[in-house]
């Protein structure tokens, strides 16, 4: 029983991380394919989907297709009640609805001036009085769902649910363009961005290199806060230490060098998603760890 995860852009996708969120972190099976949102191909690309004519799309195991974020989490809550992707307590699962669908309908001036870009944190970022208030609004409704769950830090409800995951791309913009919100919201923020999920999700995003970059601020930046400064690099050949990709098993043919080893990896995306930011990926930690321990 395995979905089928019709995404856009890693990097810029806000809504296509919230459709791989919703099945990575709660375990649910799924194939993932790439629609060319900046490669002019995304209306052939979704063609098989129709009507469906946005990412991200799901298509289910017996070939139904859902359109829209809000739809495919609840037809997957629908599907799996056994992977508590809505809070178990009545009052918090009405609650995170409620923070779901303004998420989806609200926050237009947020959405619109800080688009999603999960690789520069931009410095000297000037949010408008209409980003000022949508980010005020937010504030207020994780007040309120830590009122009803009791929860003071970590996930709103409490265990992580699916309104972590549609504030996460949330959390991207508030980090990202260093807007001004509260100690605790900025730590909610960077809890949720430092999830080990959202780490892969940015590494995989950072395999592609975009010229020019589709949003591009006239400021200064510095690095993504998460993860630190790689310290690896690719490199043309072996020989590695390793002789299979320690993600498909299969033998290596690209490679990278860290902290004076070369890694082994079955192709270039294996080996560049490690690259940007090798910490994310715990097949690779292991391995690196085995070694050095020995």
């Amino acid at each position: 029983m395995t979905y089928d995860l019709f995404i856009g852009d890693r990097l810029f996708s806000s809504w296509s991380m919230r459709g791989w969120l919703m099945l990575e972190k709660f375990g649910l099976p799924y194939r993932t394919h790439m629609i060319g949102l900046y490669a002019g191909t995304m209306a052939a690309d979704m063609e098989p989907l129709a009507p469906a004519r946005l990412v991200p799309a799901l298509r289910l195991p017996d070939g139904t297709v859902v359109g829209e974020s809000l739809a495919m989490a609840e037809t997957l809550a629908e599907c799996h009640p056994e992977a508590g992707l809505w809070p178990a307590d009545a009052p918090a699962r009405a609650t995170a609805r409620w923070l779901c669908a303004e998420m989806v309908a609200g926050f237009t001036a947020l959405r619109g001036q800080c688009p999603m870009q999960l690789k520069y944190l931009w410095e000297g970022f000037e949010p408008s009085p209409e980003t000022l208030a949508d980010l005020q609004r937010i504030e207020a409704l994780w007040a309120h769902a830590r009122n009803i769950s009791g929860a003071a830090s970590g996930p709103l409800f409490g265990t992580y649910s699916l309104a972590d995951v549609f504030y996460t791309p949330v959390a991207a913009r508030i980090i990202g363009y260093d807007l001004p919100v509260s100690e605790t919201s900025r730590a909610y923020c960077m809890d949720l961005l430092s999830d080990i999920s959202v780490r892969q999700w940015r590494a995989m995003g950072m395999t592609v290199a975009y010229e020019p970059f589709p949003y591009p601020q006239n400021l200064p930046a510095q690095s993504w806060p998460i993860g630190g400064q790689s310290k690896a690099s690719a490199v043309n050949a072996g020989p590695s230490v390793n002789s299979a990709c320690p993600y498909s098993g299969e033998p290596v043919r690209d490679y990278l060098k860290l902290d004076g080893k070369v890694w082994g990896f079955c192709n270039p995306f294996c080996r560049d998603k490690t690259v940007a930011d090798p910490a994310a990926w715990p097949k690779f930690a292991a391995m690196t760890a085995g070694v050095n321990d020995s």
